[in-house]
């Protein structure tokens, strides 16, 4: 089975892995955060616009592979803290209604302080 990389729009990883991976009709995409092209931390100390953007990068890697939002299967979802939740939870419903992807949501310790938000994706596209 041959495994496609895909390479989104948004700023490349700033360590050595993939943005996103396609096999066997699947897209998985790496664990995203908010960040700039340079790597630097956007909307700090902001978890919903954190989220938002999260979501966008993962929007437009997915599309990248041929996806849509709708494509999306599983979300591992990852707080800084969880009294971010609710509000997490405002900016995803508005991305996910109608269609809503299985996924758990766990608090961590993220690779930076100032990441509040990461989202790690699967998405199905087809054979």
């Amino acid at each position: 089975m041959p495994i496609e990389m895909i390479t989104p729009p948004n700023p490349p990883p700033l360590a050595p892995y993939s943005a996103a991976t396609k096999a066997g009709g699947f897209i998985y995409v790496s664990g995203t955060v908010a960040s700039g092209p340079r790597g630097e931390v956007l909307a700090v100390g902001d978890a919903r616009e954190q989220a938002r953007l999260v979501i966008e990068s993962i929007k437009a890697t997915i599309e990248a592979g041929g996806g849509t939002l709708k494509s999306v299967v599983f979300n591992q979802i990852f707080l800084k803290d969880l009294k971010d939740y609710t509000a997490f939870n405002e900016v995803y419903r508005e991305y996910w209604t109608d269609h809503r992807p299985a996924r758990y949501c766990i608090q961590a310790e993220l690779v930076r302080p100032e990441f509040l938000v990461e989202i790690a994706t699967t998405a199905y596209v087809g054979p």
